[in-house]
């Protein structure tokens, strides 16, 4: 099984003073959309959650997907209906706003950039930002402002968040602003970078909408096997997915979220990062605890695990003792190098044995690019891993295909026995290297051309097969060995000779299949077109379409400034194209899908007749999990 996550920004536009500004509204309509959950707890199709913001709202499907290729046909519908419930309960309360699933607000930080105006507080408060209020943080449940404070503190200062401005030909330079006038004591001035934009709290991170993917697995093996093979491709989809080249009104340099929400958690202190012997505290520790994966843990692919692991030992002998393997003693013990950085009184004592809401608050504030989640204690929900780096589309269209490449690539990988692991080191680096300008166009990846196992199965061998193999090169480690350097469009689309391509393989994968109804072909037909044309270059990235927007915009002044005209054109402007009142053939395909509420009754019938006997446990061989290879009967 699997599912999706979609975080949508509540937007508010004054179209007589020319303004958008976000709508600080998302616990009262989160409210509403929560009472429908318990009226109808088996029924709903949709589940709300709260995010960090008030101006944001989390959207589930009510229930996962299946593993038939009709429930790839659902995802788009249920895309849409989510966001009509939003729109209906605001268009009935909050005239003139809109719900935009927008990676990032281009003036968030900016003076009044929430509705109601709020101010930020740099004497007090959670946060004592200069330019984010403590209101803009969701206020009805704790978590969020605490961990806002505790991350704070920990560290002993604010968060420092420095990304490098765009030059244009009249962008000051050195590009260094006076925080005097914002309250600043002198604090901020001393972290911001000349020539970078600087921010300074936990909201310009997390104040970010993403696009998540969950996946069941059959097993635990699968599980570790699906976590290494999609850390590869990570680094791929944020740079295919970028949208946000605009952080606090100042167009950067860079086209992704990544390294600002990085900055924005980022609760080390100076001993832990490096700066200061250890005194207080146990480890130094290379990253954030928002950050990409440190470690594989497929024993097969240990070798590629190049990166110095940093541990707690104890906790590690711990688990070595009770039983738990080297690999996954290492990914858990790693875990335990940081602090709790939120934890609530009532849940301080807690039976271990039977309730792993410790570990869950220690896991869920990893924030890394792939999660590991072990299955809940007393339910029948599985082994899961989830996919966390795709920046968040503009249109459900865009969203739901983004979602369904993804997932028909763990069909393939699965059915295939197909190997996309390099060295994590590399892994690294080409995260760096998706987060640049233009990265889809300009910047080419490390990744693996050599993906055959030995398990390959001989139907796949004709169109996996390269037409060069692996020759040892002088200074070349054996785990490169297979590996070279593409672009995103060689990944996706191939490269003749050398590399078959992620889309082509997942066309041959789907004439290997016979159960993918016309409907459904034809919708993931136009997915896999958009993704192409993406990759190719045909189609702008969203952050390309945003920037372009911006640098051609009337009132834009080449000096990297995106005011509150321009911001208000472009928020409408994506506002339009989100609700299909305007074409934009520079970042869309021409698009018609099939997408469904429901698979067809027949198969909802033969299903549910299945899950009978699987009830009974006598469930007939044959089935098939989403990934492909053993039934699972619940669980998200």
């Amino acid at each position: 099984m699997w599912g999706d996550e979609v975080e949508y920004m509540l937007v508010h536009f004054d179209d007589n003073k020319k303004q958008a500004r976000l709508l600080l509204t998302a616990e009262p309509i989160l409210l509403i959309l929560l009472e429908e959950e318990k009226k109808y707890p088996l029924e709903h199709q949709t589940t709300w959650r709260p995010e960090y913001a008030a101006y944001m709202i989390e959207g589930t499907p009510g229930r996962p997907y299946g593993h038939r290729m009709a429930h790839f046909n659902m995802v788009e519908a249920n895309m849409r209906l989510r966001r009509e419930q939003v729109m209906k309960l605001l268009v009935q309360s909050y005239p003139g706003a809109s719900a935009l699933s927008l990676t990032s607000f281009p003036r968030l930080g900016c003076p009044d950039f929430t509705f109601p105006p709020s101010k930020p507080t740099p004497n007090e408060g959670v946060s004592r930002s200069i330019f984010f209020p403590d209101d803009a943080t969701f206020g009805g449940h704790p978590r969020f402002k605490t961990l806002t404070r505790n991350i704070r503190e920990r560290r002993g200062e604010k968060p420092a968040i420095n990304i490098p401005v765009f030059r244009d030909v009249s962008t000051v330079q050195p590009f260094v602003e006076d925080y005097t006038v914002l309250g600043d004591d002198g604090a901020s001035k001393a972290a911001a970078k000349p020539d970078h934009i600087y921010m300074d709290c936990m909201g310009f991170g997390m104040g970010c909408c993403c696009l998540q993917m969950t996946f069941q697995a059959c097993n635990i093996e699968e599980a570790r096997m699906l976590y290494d093979q999609l850390t590869t491709l990570c680094p791929i989809m944020l740079a295919l997915s970028a949208a946000s080249p605009i952080h606090r009104g100042h167009l950067a340099d860079t086209d992704c979220r990544w390294n600002v929400i990085a900055a924005s958690v980022d609760d080390r202190t100076k001993e832990e990062r490096g700066l200061e012997p250890l005194k207080e505290n146990r480890f130094v520790i290379s990253k954030s605890r928002y950050d990409s994966i440190d470690s594989y843990l497929s024993p097969c692919n240990e070798k590629y695990n190049d990166l110095h692991l940093v541990y707690d030992k104890d906790i590690y002998e711990k688990l070595i003792s009770e039983g738990i393997d080297h690999l996954l003693a290492l990914h858990i013990s790693h875990l335990f190098i940081r602090d709790p950085i939120s934890l609530f009184s009532e849940k301080i004592d807690q039976d271990d044995a039977v309730d792993t809401d410790h570990f869950e608050n220690l896991q869920s504030t990893n924030w890394q690019t792939m999660r590991f989640k072990p299955p809940p204690p007393n339910t029948d929900i599985g082994w899961r891993v989830e996919f966390r780096p795709t920046e968040v589309q503009l249109t459900d269209f865009e969203n739901a295909a983004y979602v369904v490449f993804l997932v028909l690539l763990t069909r393939v990988i699965l059915s295939f026995r197909l190997n996309f692991v390099i060295p994590i080191s590399k892994v690294d680096e080409n995260m760096k290297t998706a987060q640049k300008r233009d990265a889809v166009l300009n910047e080419k990846f490390c990744f693996k051309k050599d993906i055959m196992t030995c398990d390959t199965p001989k139907t796949a061998e004709s169109f996996c097969c390269n037409c060069t193999k692996s020759i040892a090169k002088e200074g070349c480690s054996e785990e490169l060995l297979g590996c070279d350097m593409f672009t995103v469009d060689e990944i996706i689309n191939g490269k003749d000779g050398v590399f078959p391509g992620l889309v082509p393989l997942i066309e041959q994968y789907l004439k290997s299949i016979d159960d993918c109804d016309v409907d459904t072909s034809c919708t993931i037909s136009q997915y896999l077109s958009l993704i192409k044309s993406r990759a190719s270059g045909q189609l702008m990235t969203t952050a390309h379409w945003i920037r372009n927007f911006v640098t051609t915009h009337a009132d834009y002044k080449k000096d990297s400034v995106v005011s509150d005209s321009i911001n208000y054109d472009l928020i409408r402007k994506c506002d339009d194209i989100t609700y299909g009142r305007t074409e934009c053939p520079e970042l869309l395909i021409k698009y018609n899908t099939k997408s469904q509420d429901n698979i067809p009754v027949a198969m909802a019938k033969n299903d549910a007749h299945l899950a009978s006997m699987a009830a009974k446990q006598v469930a007939p061989a044959g089935l098939v999990s989403a990934t492909g290879d053993c039934q699972v009967h619940s669980g998200h």
